[in-house]
């Protein structure tokens, strides 16, 4: 199903590895201003071409990339090659050390109608504009989307292993996670990684606009070139992909925040008595240990005071929103019918821009916001699981807003991926051609 292919990567001149640390910066959407305003005071850092300052910031970031091609800050690697990306991470509270393991290449930008590759939640108009602006003006690809496969055999790992014996380079990130590059250029084991994906879904699990700005381009180039063959440059997409069979791939809560409420804290809890059992809760901070693993079960931070609440069992039912019961059956689901559309009367369609519903996943913080009135209440909620992601992707729903948040988040600067085409040819294309590619009736990809 999921074509893949090698890339020649970017990368940042030798001389000036040794300051990578310099170099790389947080993704274009959590990327805070403070961040920003620090790393533009680093005249090569990579955020002035993912999240450029200033009037006219595509043209600004072509103007610049086009200058560090030339000076050669940015270099080409000679040969295509998969690049290997493992991340080392602890989580909040705990010791142990994780580590994330996967892989960076090219990906056929496949119509969410072919079902190959598949999405857990919807875009904003506004922010796909911004990255597809920025892809037409740069044809250049400065950080990988976030996608996963499922290989129960880990068939690829034995190869990620062995190229990390000799990295390319490393660095700690604004996460504190520990982020290590390597690459694969051996032509047997690249076909090996094409053939392993060649039968897979994708499942997107971050960066679902840089995607769909990616896709939006492929459609506008394909309606403008009467001789499009389908290898054209225009027609892949940057993607970090791992395998949702590692253990050491963790998502994390997303907690909900209210700024404002239409009613008294007590007006509030006696509303909540309908369809939630309620429980006080003397420590606050236990609220996310007592949840935990409870289903539909949520803290509630109000006024200083703390509860567990969790929706009574006979009131799932009415529950009356159109999805599948995957979805329909997921806590934020519950949290945002009972709560934001019953009681707040936000309806569905408008709870992801409404103002006064806020999405933080710093536990603290939401207590912080309400202790400091900056908030009237804070739902702590529990994570969405793995099996859950994926039976929502193959359901071909979306989930609430902001209901993932896969750690760590790739960074941007260890490697960019060009669409401009003779940078994107390589001499060598026809040995990864697992099989002649041919055309599906109503498919904009190819078969291998």
């Amino acid at each position: 199903m999921a074509e893949i292919r090698p890339l020649k990567g970017w990368r940042y001149q030798a001389a000036l590895e040794p300051d990578i640390n310099e170099l790389t910066s947080p993704l274009f959407d959590v990327v805070s201003e403070k961040q920003r305003q620090t790393l533009y005071r680093q005249p090569y850092n990579s955020i002035h071409l993912s999240v450029p300052a200033g009037p006219n910031p595509a043209d600004r970031a072509a103007a610049l990339l086009s200058e560090w091609k030339k000076n050669e800050v940015l270099q080409q690697d000679v040969l295509p090659a998969i690049y290997v990306y493992y991340q080392y991470f602890t989580l909040p509270g705990s010791h142990q050390e994780y580590c994330r393991k996967g892989f960076m290449c090219h990906i056929w930008a496949y119509d969410w109608a072919e079902k190959i590759m598949l999405r857990h939640e919807n875009t904003l108009p506004g922010s796909v504009n911004d990255r597809l602006e920025l892809l037409d003006k740069t044809k250049m690809q400065t950080s990988a989307t976030h996608g996963l496969y499922t290989d129960p055999h880990c068939s690829l790992e034995k190869y990620l292993d062995e190229s990390m014996q000799a990295p390319l380079y490393e660095t700690e990130d604004y996460q504190g996670a520990r982020d290590v590059l390597a690459v694969i250029q051996d032509l047997r084991v690249i076909r090996e990684f094409m053939r392993v994906l060649a039968d897979k879904q994708v499942l997107l699990a971050d960066g679902h606009h840089r995607y769909e700005s990616s896709l939006t381009y492929r459609q506008k180039m394909t309606s403008q070139n009467p001789n499009h063959t389908g290898r054209e440059a225009y027609n892949y997409h940057f993607i970090y992909l791992t395998n949702t069979e590692n253990e050491d791939l963790k998502i994390l809560p997303t907690h909900r925040v209210l700024t404002g409420l239409p009613f008294t804290d007590e007006a509030f809890l006696q509303k909540l008595t309908t369809d939630f059992i309620i429980i006080p809760v003397e420590d606050a901070f236990a609220l996310n240990e007592i949840i935990a693993g409870k289903k539909w079960a949520f803290g509630l931070y109000l006024g200083g005071r703390a509860f567990k609440i969790r929706l009574k069992p006979e009131k799932f039912p009415e529950l009356d929103w159109n999805m599948p019961p995957v979805v329909k059956d997921l806590d934020l689901t519950v949290l945002h019918y009972f709560v934001f559309e019953r009681i707040m009367g936000i309806r569905r369609n408008h709870q992801r821009n409404f103002s006064d519903l806020q999405y933080n996943r710093n536990f603290a913080q939401c207590l912080t916001l309400v202790d400091t009135s900056q908030a009237r209440a804070a739902f702590i909620t529990n994570e969405v699981t793995m099996n859950e992601v994926k039976q929502v992707c193959y359901s071909g729903a979306v989930m609430p807003p902001k209901s993932t948040f896969f750690y760590p988040k790739v960074i941007t600067g260890f490697l960019f991926s060009s669409i401009e085409q003779h940078e994107f040819e390589s001499e060598i294309d026809s040995c990864f051609q697992l099989a002649p590619p041919q055309r599906t009736a109503g498919s904009a990809g190819f078969n291998i």
